[in-house]
C-alpha cells in the first residue's frame, strides 16, 4: 500500500551520506566561490573521547527535554501515538532540533501502517469488572448474554464447547497467543471473548494484525477470572460485553540523522523509538531512550570523528516495531548498504522509576539467544561502562522485545541497556539496584502515569552517560568489533531468525505479551 512517491522517500535515506556534500550553512564546501576572499579556517575540534562526551549530558538537558515531550504529550490529548498529532510534533520537534545544527544529514522517513484503537466495558452480574482490549480486535456488543468457560486453554477448537455459540467463551491466558483464542472462539460461534491473565494483574496483548475471522476480545484480570469461575460453578452468570475498536490506516515517520563528519561506510547506528501507547504520554517508554540519544547526538558535533554514527528515531515500535522493521527492509535492498552498519545500540526505558541497571545478552550466556557475531563484545562494554561507575548490571534476554529485532535477524551486531517495564522486582534486585522488592519495575508502564513524575533522575543520568560511552568507544574506532563479511553476516541473521522461531513455536505464555517494551514476548498474528 506504500506509493511510488514514498518508496522513493524511503530509498533516498540509504543515500544520506551524499547528501552532506554541503557545508552546515547549506552553501557547499566553498569549492569555486568567493575568488579574492580569505576565510578563516574553523577551530580544529578534538578527538572524541568518553570522558569529554560524558561530561557534555547533564540532568538539565535532560529534564528539558523530558519538559517538552510532557507538554507536546499535554497538547495533543494526552500521549504520543504513532500517527497522532502528538507523534507527529515529536517527529517534528526531533528533526527540526538535529537540522539547525548543521551537522546532520536529517530525513523523515514516511511508511504506512494498520493503527488500532478502542475501548471495553465488561459487566458481570450487574458490577463492572475491569477490561482492556486486545489490539485489532473488531467491535461487537453483547447485552444480557451468558459466558462459559472453555477447556484446557482455549488453543484447541476441541477446547471450546457447544455451549460457547452465541455466548462470551472465557478463556485462560497460556500456552497460544491472543490470535488464536479470537479465531478458535469465533469459529466456535461465540459473539466474543473474554481472557483472564494466569498471573496478578490485567491482561493486554495484540493479536498482531485485523482479520473478520476474529471474536471480539478483551483482557481482564487473574482474580477477576477466577471470581467468574467461582461464580460458573454456582450456576448461569449473565454479562454484558461492549467493544468499541476503531482501526485505519495511518502514515508514520521514522528520523533518521548521519553525521555529516566520519567514514560513512562504517556506521554506527544509535535508535530509540518515539512513540507512546495511546494511554499516556510514554515519558519513559521510550521518551526516556528518544532523549538520551537526543542529548548525545547533540554533543557528538563538537568532536571529531573517525566513524560516522547514525541516530534513528523510531515510530510506531508499539504496534510491533513497525518503524524498524521498515528501515531496515530499506536498507536491506542493497547489500552493500547494510554492510555499511557495524554495529546497533537500542535504548528503550532508560529511567524506570523501581529501575534495575540490564543489558542485552548478547553472548547468550545467560538465556541461549545469542546475538550477531559482535553482540558478546557490544554486551561487554555496556558491562565494563557500569562496573568502572561502581554498578552492577544483569542481563537482559535478547528475545527481539524491542527495536534492534530488525538490526539482529540482518545479521547486524546489537546490544543496549534496558532499566524495566512491567516485571516485578525481585529481592535479588532490590539489594543490587536499591528500589522495592514485589513491586513492578515501572507501575506505570503503558499507563496514564509514565508522565515527567514516572521517571528515576539518577538512573536516567547516568543511563545517558552510557550512551555516550558506547557512542565515544565506535564513533573513534572498530577495532574491539571486527567487520564481519556479506557470508557471516547472513550466516548470524539466519541463526537468529531460526531461533526466534524455534523459541515461538513453544508453548508458553510470553507469547501473548504487553508490548515490544516490556518483559513478555509480543503476540504474532
Amino acid at each position: 500500500m506504500k506509493t511510488t512517491t514514498t518508496a522513493a522517500l524511503a530509498l533516498l535515506a540509504l543515500a544520506l551520506p551524499a547528501l552532506g556534500k554541503e557545508g552546515p550553512d547549506g552553501k557547499g564546501k566553498g569549492k569555486g566561490k568567493g575568488k579574492g576572499k580569505c576565510h578563516p579556517h574553523p577551530p580544529l575540534k578534538p578527538l572524541v573521547s568518553s570522558e569529554a562526551l560524558q561530561a557534555d549530558i547533564t540532568l538539565e538537558g535532560l529534564r528539558a527535554d523530558a519538559e517538552k515531550l510532557q507538554k507536546i504529550a499535554d497538547d495533543n490529548d494526552g500521549n504520543r501515538v504513532f500517527g497522532s498529532a502528538g507523534h507527529n510534533s515529536t517527529v517534528d520537534w526531533i528533526y527540526n532540533t538535529l537540522k539547525a545544527t548543521g551537522h546532520y544529514n536529517v530525513f523523515k522517513q514516511p511508511f504506512t501502517e494498520q493503527y488500532s484503537e478502542g475501548n471495553a466495558t465488561f459487566t458481570v452480574d450487574g458490577k463492572k469488572v475491569t477490561s482492556q482490549i486486545m489490539t485489532y480486535t473488531p467491535s461487537g456488543t453483547v447485552t444480557g448474554g451468558k459466558i462459559v468457560a472453555v477447556n484446557n486453554l482455549g488453543c484447541l477448537e476441541e477446547d471450546y464447547p457447544a455451549e460457547v455459540a452465541g455466548s462470551i467463551a472465557l478463556i485462560s491466558r497460556g500456552e497460544c497467543n491472543f490470535a488464536n483464542k479470537a479465531l478458535n472462539a469465533k469459529a466456535a460461534g461465540a459473539l466474543g471473548a473474554v481472557v483472564y491473565n494466569n498471573v496478578e494483574g490485567l491482561v493486554a496483548g495484540t493479536l498482531g494484525g485485523p482479520s473478520p475471522d476474529y471474536a471480539p476480545i478483551v483482557g481482564i484480570s487473574q482474580a477477576d477470572g477466577q471470581a467468574i469461575l467461582a461464580a460458573l460453578a454456582a450456576g448461569d452468570v449473565k454479562v454484558d460485553l461492549n467493544v468499541y475498536s476503531l482501526i485505519e490506516v495511518r502514515v508514520n515517520y521514522n528520523v533518521i540523522a548521519e553525521t555529516i563528519d566520519g567514514d560513512h561506510d562504517n556506521v554506527l547506528v544509535v535508535g530509540a523509538h518515539s512513540d507512546s501507547v495511546k494511554a499516556g504520554p510514554g515519558i519513559n517508554d521510550d521518551g526516556s531512550g528518544s532523549i538520551g540519544i537526543l542529548n548525545v547526538a547533540l554533543a557528538l558535533p563538537k568532536y571529531k570523528i573517525n566513524n560516522a554514527v547514525r541516530f534513528g528515531w523510531w515510530g510506531a515500535e508499539e504496534f510491533g516495531k513497525l518503524g524498524s522493521y521498515y528501515y531496515i527492509n530499506q536498507i536491506n535492498k542493497t547489500e552493500s548498504e547494510l554492510a555499511k552498519l557495524r554495529a546497533y545500540l537500542n535504548f528503550d526505558m532508560i529511567a524506570s522509576p523501581n529501575y534495575i541497571h540490564s543489558a542485552y545478552d548478547g553472548d547468550g550466556s545467560t538465556y541461549g539467544l545469542v546475538g550477531p557475531a559482535g553482540s558478546d563484545v557490544i554486551e561487554k562494554d555496556f558491562q565494563d561502562f557500569y562496573t568502572a561507575n561502581g554498578f552492577e548490571t544483569i542481563p537482559k534476554a535478547f528475545d527481539g522485545r524491542s527495536d534492534y529485532a530488525a538490526f539482529i535477524e540482518n545479521g547486524v551486531p546489537a546490544g543496549g541497556i534496558f532499566t524495566g517495564a512491567e516485571e516485578i522486582k525481585t529481592e535479588e534486585e532490590a539489594r543490587l539496584f536499591g528500589g522495592v522488592a514485589g513491586v513492578a519495575l515501572d507501575a506505570n508502564y503503558h499507563a496514564i502515569g509514565d508522565t515527567i513524575d514516572n521517571l528515576a533522575w539518577d538512573a536516567f543520568l547516568l543511563n545517558a552517560k552510557s550512551i555516550a560511552n558506547s557512542v565515544a568507544k565506535y564513533a573513534l574506532s572498530w577495532e574491539s568489533l571486527p567487520k564481519v563479511t556479506a557470508h557471516t553476516r547472513r550466516y548470524s541473521g539466519d541463526i537468529t531468525r531460526s531461533m526466534k522461531m524455534a523459541r515461538d513455536a513453544l508453548p508458553h505464555e510470553h507469547q501473548e505479551g504487553l508490548g515490544p517494551c516490556g518483559g513478555e514476548e509480543r503476540a504474532t498474528a
